[in-house]
């Protein structure tokens, strides 16, 4: 079987699948390679619109705006595409002459989802900045709505997801995707992963059945059905499109799960999806309940969504009211969101586009009440406002202060007009009771649905549950983990030795701290350990707990290259302001408080209570002004302090998560442990007491997605909140997460000592397994082949080659990473041989990822070793010549020729310089490959030259000094043809214009002309603007008078950089 008969069977069997009346009953349009295509076919869309019963003049008019929105790309991709949704999920307004009222046209019927028209072709051939052919695409009444790679089982589904994120670029299909809703890739091993426009790879997901198993009664017939059907196609590929685009399904997705949210398109996980149309289903069932005068007014109306942290709670709130709003219109439905986050508040806000009516943010109770009064308003937003402070929780007190105000606030001829829905966020807080009682008071015919990202007490379970209602649905924290939404945490605790006054004591405590490092890193480390002799001399536990961060800083993955960064969660406000003069004192300078305290010098006591006191309301005071940079001599007044504090906190906020290598580090009470995402937050210090939600949320600060060097989320813990690890990890039933059942918390937290171990021996295998096939005796020559061929063969091979190859480099990029992980821990646990034997080892795949690239051509223009990479080398690596790496980093074509020129004319043996040799080639043809597109011609001919060296060298070398400059020359017209004595003195006065003579049969007056005439047309920024476009493809015609020249010419000028 051929290279691409398994793809090809493949999309064989998916096309079957999709055709087959009995299972997808989607019409095959064929095979459309032999055609030039675009993303709106107007026959089926007019055909459709025709058997909808509209007008030749509406569907004339329809079909104009979708082309016309489809077509402009002037703002963007992203700007186009969300045009597009807006009206396919809304209809085009249509007048059919100016005296008649505009008429919807609506492009899709969601109410009867089987009476559209669901089509796939394949092989569909587009033609743009290049040409490129998606495997399959599926038509939607005739508007392309979805795209999907296939690959076969050994080629990783990552490689169809990075074709789809390729062919969005704007020198490529760009166009193409204005239309499209899902974007996907799969194969029969892995199935189908799916994201929508510019989804990055990281958050491609995949469709999964629903793990929620109570309430069977409440699931959809739809969902109901597609589980049923699902259960009897054991191919996972089959069975995950079935899952997707079964007709029902598949318009409800596009309908009514898709957000764009500042600036990034996003549709749903499966998690929340079901748990969506589960809430719709029990809120259909509700309905006759809803205006029953013998309902039981104790029953509660609601449920609760348990959705954990971290796995898109917001976006669920969001497509639930869209959903209540659009469904539920003939009950004059209105949805009131209750929550006391302000960034909630402000994200529902924000993110509610696409819904017709504005969300409204009250000010006040009163302010509540008096919407909920009229009809005015169907969507509202409700802040539990924290009464004289900023940020934090909500406290009891101020959610007995909201409901007086409440109370107070309530006219005489107070009534809740329309039916309403109440979310309440984060429902698991006791005070959620309190505030239930008083907003049923307010709305008796209300329903309430909660929403909790941590699971609920069970002293909280049955009072919750009253309130209101069961379980809607859940998805818990491990299954969040194991569908790679939230990363895996790992837990230490870390006693601080408070009796380090001698100084064997601190030697002894030195080598501990650092088991593992390799001995460069010690010395470094030693010089800074008169500090640390100091620190460990005084009484100060807090100076302990700083230095001991301070040193993860400096060794530790992520910390120590500025990629992650840090939370520090302290006692109470003094102890930060503490902690942050410690690590200014200690020069560990990127820090910030953030607390809800804020500098007022009426609270300096005149008459001091306690010495104590005196001292904690003065250092906070001092401290806060020395952060804001405020001179005591010259303060503002106190409304100018209060905003100089906000504008500081949302600084410090913004570069932490953009910039964490400038805030490495917040020191924090009780803000920003909920609610918060920081992607490079990667370990949270605690020296706090906590438990349940406030731990439960503090961890879930560190367990965000963020880019490939973050593989986990770290908690080290300085107070044993956990108590002793080994049952606390095994049951959760002693320490601070007793109060939950079991069960509700399984796998939050592991062990860092064994996982960092099994994580190490899980990669390693797996380095090891991937370089099995290498042929014998394993020299340098076996490697390069085994990874990246032989020179001269065909294109198909050159990208598995490259495959295989991304796969070495990310796994022992990874093995880096797990071996400064797990080192302090083996070496306890391992013999030293067999450390060292790990230590040469990781050496040795170290080198041979090196090796590979350079030969590959690989890292001429990347850098071999990212500097966070080198600095863990550095530091855990002991093998001295480590630090070699990276000797290529920025060399140019000719200077890595001529450095493996030393190689091949030296004295070495054949094995050798046949490696330098393929090493020559393979950069060569990279670096042609790369630079085709700009001169097709000039460096097809490079190629044909490159062809005939490599069969040169294989019928036998006898002098390779001779082969040698012939590489040498050929590099030099390959990274510089504007050298090159074969142009004309006037075409060498640029590599545009060079470009345009090769490629008009090197007619010098003829690429003169176009040149001038390119120069004329075009402006900054052409290739966005159709206009210009359209101008220059204008000048062109008139200069070759031929519409095929015409676009074969544009597609090179719209390469030079120099237009």
């Amino acid at each position: 079987m051929s290279i691409g008969d398994a793809e090809i069977k493949t999309q064989e069997r998916v096309i079957r699948f999709f055709k087959d009346l009995d299972i997808l009953g989607y019409q095959y349009i064929g095979n459309l390679s032999e055609q030039q295509n675009k993303n709106i076919k107007e026959d089926r869309l007019r055909r459709y619109l025709q058997l909808k019963g509209y007008s030749d003049k509406l569907i004339d008019g329809a079909v104009m705006q979708l082309q016309q929105a489809a077509a402009n790309l002037s703002r963007g991709l992203y700007d186009a595409n969300k045009t597009v949704y807006s009206l396919l999920k809304y209809g085009a307004k249509v007048s059919e002459s100016p005296e008649k009222p505009p008429v919807t046209v609506e492009f899709i019927d969601e109410e009867n989802p089987l009476n559209n028209d669901f089509a796939i072709a394949e092989e569909v051939t587009v033609v743009e900045q290049s040409e490129k052919r998606p495997d399959l695409v599926v038509y939607l009444n005739g508007v392309a709505v979805a795209v999907i790679e296939l690959k076969r089982s050994s080629i990783s589904v990552s490689e169809g997801i990075r074709q789809n994120l390729t062919n969005q670029k704007n020198s490529f299909i760009q166009g193409f995707f204005t239309t499209m809703q899902f974007c996907m890739a799969g194969n029969e091993s892995e199935g189908l992963r799916y994201g929508t426009l510019l989804t990055a790879e990281k958050f491609y997901m995949e469709w999964k059945d629903d793990g929620f198993k109570k309430h069977e009664e409440e699931r959809d017939p739809v969902d109901v059905r597609i589980s049923e059907t699902c259960a009897g196609i054991e191919n996972k590929l089959l069975k995950q499109i079935y899952a997707m685009f079964d007709k029902e399904r598949f318009i409800d997705l596009i309908m009514n799960f898709v957000v764009f949210d500042k600036g990034i398109k996003k549709v749903c996980r499966y998690n929340q999806y079901f748990g969506i149309k589960r809430t719709e289903q029990r809120l259909n069932n509700l309905v006759p309940e809803l205006h029953n005068p013998n309902r039981d007014p104790d029953k509660p109306l609601g449920g609760i969504l348990w959705h954990t942290q971290g796995s898109g709670k917001t976006l669920t709130m969001i497509w639930l009211a869209k959903w209540i709003l659009t469904h539920w219109d003939e009950f004059n439905v209105r949805v009131l969101i209750v929550t006391d986050r302000d960034e909630l508040d402000e994200q529902i806000e924000k993110t509610f586009t696409g819904v017709d009516e504005n969300i409204v943010r009250t000010k006040s109770g009163k302010d509540l009440l008096s919407r909920l009064n009229s009809y005015n308003d169907s969507l509202i937003c409700s802040l539990v406002h924290k009464f004289g402070r900023r940020g934090g929780e909500a406290t009891e007190k101020d959610y007995d202060k909201y409901i007086e105000e409440l109370k107070v606030s309530l006219p005489a001829d107070f009534e809740a007009k329309g039916n309403l829905v109440v979310f309440v966020d984060e429902c698991h807080r006791t005070q959620s009771g309190k505030l239930h009682t008083a907003m049923t008071t307010i709305m008796p015919n209300a329903v309430f649905i909660g929403f909790t990202g941590t699971p609920l007490l069970k002293k909280d379970k049955k009072n919750s549950i009253k309130v209101f209602g069961t379980y809607i649905h859940t998805y818990k924290y491990n299954e969040g983990v194991a569908d790679g939404v939230v990363l895996d945490l790992r837990y230490e605790y870390r006693d601080v030795p408070q009796d380090l006054s001698s100084q064997d004591r601190i030697d002894q405590w030195f080598d501990v701290k650092t088991r593992g490092l390799s001995s460069r890193a010690k010395a470094k480390l030693k010089e800074k350990w008169g500090t640390m002799q100091k620190v460990y001399s005084s009484r100060s536990r807090l100076e302990k707990v700083a230095w001991d961060i301070i040193q993860d800083f400096n060794m530790k993955p992520r910390l120590m290259d500025g990629k992650g960064n840090a939370i520090l969660v302290a006692a109470s406000i003094p102890t930060a302001c503490k902690y942050y003069e410690i690590f200014q004192q200690m020069g560990f300078k990127k820090c910030a408080i953030i607390s809800s305290y804020t500098p007022n010098k009426g609270e300096l006591r005149t008459d001091t209570v306690s010495d104590e006191d005196d001292t904690e309301t003065f250092l906070k005071y001092d401290t806060y002004l020395k952060m804001l940079g405020l001179n005591l001599a010259n303060l503002p007044n106190a409304g100018s302090i209060q905003s100089k504090v906000e504008e500081f906190e949302e600084e410090a906020k913004r570069k932490f998560v953009e910039e964490p290598a400038n805030m490495k580090l917040l020191i924090v009470v009780d803000k920003l442990l909920t609610g918060f995402d920081a992607p490079p937050c990667t370990y949270l210090y605690i020296d706090r007491k906590m438990q349940d939600h406030g731990l439960f949320q503090a961890i879930c600060r560190v367990n965000r997605l963020n880019d490939d060097s973050k593989d986990f989320g770290y908690i080290v813990d300085y107070k044993q909140l956990l108590g002793k690890l080994q049952t606390a990890m095994k049951d959760y039933t002693s320490g601070a997460f007793e109060g939950y059942d079991p069960e509700d918390v399984k796998g939050l937290v592991k062990d860092r000592h064994d996982e960092a171990i099994a994580y190490f021996d899980e990669i390693y295998d797996a380095v090891e397994e991937l370089c099995e096939g290498v042929e014998e005796p394993r020299t340098e020559i076996q490697y390069i082949h085994y990874f990246c061929g032989v020179s001269g063969q065909s294109e198909e091979s050159d990208e598995i080659y490259a495959r295989l190859r991304e796969k070495l480099y990310r796994l022992v990029s990874n093995l880096v990473r797990a071996f400064a992980e797990a080192k302090p821990y083996l070496v306890d646990d391992i013999s030293s041989s067999k450390l060292n034997e790990y230590d040469k080892k990781v050496t040795f795949y170290i080198e041979l990822k090196k090796t590979i690239g350079t030969a590959s051509g690989d890292f001429l223009d990347l850098k071999a070793y990212e500097p966070d990479m080198r600095k863990m080398i550095d530091n855990y690596i002991t093998a001295a010549d480590a630090e070699k790496i990276g000797d290529f980093d920025d060399l140019t074509l000719l200077d890595f020729v001529a450095k493996q020129g030393e190689t091949l004319t030296g004295e070495g043996d054949s094995s050798h310089k046949e490696g330098a040799a393929e090493a020559i080639e393979n950069n060569i043809r990279k670096k042609v490959i790369e630079k085709v597109t700009v001169n097709p011609r000039y460096y097809a001919k490079m190629s044909e030259i490159l062809d005939k060296l490599i069969e040169e060298r294989k019928q036998g070398v006898r002098d390779y000094a001779k082969m040698l400059e012939k590489y040498i020359k050929l590099a030099k017209d390959v990274d510089c043809p504007e050298d090159n004595e074969k142009y004309p003195e006037n075409i060498r006065k640029g590599k545009a214009l060079m470009a345009i003579y090769d490629n008009t049969g090197e007619d010098e007056k003829l690429a003169l002309r176009i040149h001038k005439a390119v120069k004329k047309q075009a402006l900054s920024g052409f290739r966005d603007n159709q206009v210009v476009i359209r101008r220059i493809k204008k000048a062109l015609f008139e200069i070759l008078s031929d519409d095929f020249e015409v676009e074969r010419i544009y597609r090179i000028i719209e390469k030079q950089e120099e237009y």
